[in-house]
């Protein structure tokens, strides 16, 4: 799994913030301008949780039959707290891929 890390040195940090990415990396001056992961991870995401929630959601319906203020209190918290992980994980391997298939 690709760390948050600049793709060439490993050492300075790929973001600024929780998901924008920086100009360059602060070690190793490779310039971030032609990095473009556009919808990808955002659609990764919301394959990979989608179906992890949407299988669980059932699951726990059909053997107990909760009220839905349960599947909310569940599923919502873990929604949130994995798209969060999950993007900015996905946005970094994607971004590792890119340099290495393109090489800038």
């Amino acid at each position: 799994m690709a760390k948050a890390r600049c793709p060439r040195c490993g050492q300075g940090p790929l973001f600024t913030g929780l998901l924008a990415v920086r100009d360059k990396c602060p070690a190793c001056d490779l310039d971030y301008s032609e990095i473009d992961t556009g919808d990808g991870p955002a659609v990764f995401v919301i394959l990979i949780l989608g179906a992890i929630v949407t299988g669980g959601a059932l699951w726990l319906e059909l053997n107990y039959e909760p009220p839905i203020w349960v599947h909310l209190v569940i599923w919502m918290p873990l929604i949130l707290g994995l798209s969060i992980v999950m993007l900015r994980r996905i946005k970094a391997s994607l971004i590792h891929q890119q340099y290495r298939k393109l090489g800038w």
